[in-house]
């Protein structure tokens, strides 16, 4: 099952580069006629972006929250090499360096996740969980007062991982739903609704008044750092027994590469800055 789960986690990362390609093509067609949700192409973006979340609620269903989200991050590489034909040499130096180092991180977090689960969740960890996306909502309007792309794409970090963590809650059920009615009365079913709005909102946002690159690699390190961690100490994740260094290079090397392909370009800054 953990191989199944691999996969799904995999097909999830799939989903959301294609998703990627599909609408950044609509926004651009957007241009030049129809409004961008009347684009095929956004709007087929938007299917896969469903599609792409229903694989990682069944990742999430057996692998701990840190392999999921390391796994999902893994989409900035495929991305980048989407939109240079799917040649590392038409990629510079920085953005080969950074592909493989995505890649072997992803290789090292798989193989270190441990498939068990725990059978229910501590007692504390759904109230945690409620009090903390409250905590994160009171403070998202001065976050947003603020207007600072860096806190604001920190602020949808916090956003897409609490939806991570609570479907990963979800799943244990403490509550041990047994049908859609006992699901709908799980509160934490409406925190992925809620803090998945959030996340979008903040990180439109923050690309509207920031640098992408910049805006995508806060992001990207906040939804696999915080909800990682969170999921280790609270929700019973666990990592392969003599894994741990593996762990952690894995999700270093991951991370790193993702910085390296979200890094602004210093001379489109300058430009940028100019214009």
């Amino acid at each position: 099952m953990t191989i199944l789960a691999l996969l799904f986690a995999v097909a999830a990362m799939v989903g959301n580069t294609v998703a990627a390609l599909w609408e950044a093509k609509g926004s651009r067609l957007a241009r030049y006629g129809r409004a961008v949700w009347l684009q095929p192409w956004f709007l087929a973006g938007l299917f896969a972006d469903i599609v792409a979340w229903v694989f990682t609620v069944v990742a999430l269903r057996f692998l701990p929250v840190f392999a999921v989200q390391a796994i999902l991050a893994g989409a900035i590489a495929f991305t980048t090499l989407a939109d240079n034909g799917w040649s590392v040499w038409n990629l510079v130096r920085r953005e080969r360096i950074g592909v493989v180092a995505v890649l072997a991180g992803l290789v090292l977090v798989a193989g270190s996740a441990a498939p068990e689960r725990p059978a229910e969740l501590p007692a504390v960890a759904t109230p945690i969980l409620l009090v903390s996306f409250v905590l994160i909502l009171a403070a998202a309007p001065f976050v947003w007062r603020a207007g600072r792309p860096m806190l604001l794409a920190f602020l949808a970090g916090l956003g897409f991982g609490g939806v991570a963590l609570a479907v990963r809650a979800i799943q244990p059920g403490p509550l041990g739903w047994t049908s859609v009615g006992d699901l709908l009365r799980d509160p934490l079913v409406y925190a992925v609704v809620v803090m998945g709005v959030l996340g979008v909102l903040a990180f439109a946002a923050a690309l509207r008044d920031g640098a992408v690159g910049t805006a995508t690699a806060v992001l990207s390190v906040t939804e696999v750092v915080v909800p990682g961690l969170v999921g280790l100490f609270l929700l019973g994740d666990r990592i392969r027994s003599g894994w741990e260094p593996a762990a952690v290079l894995g999700l270093a090397l991951a991370l790193a590469g993702v910085v390296m392909l979200t890094r602004s370009d210093p001379d489109t800054e300058k430009a940028a800055r100019v214009h």
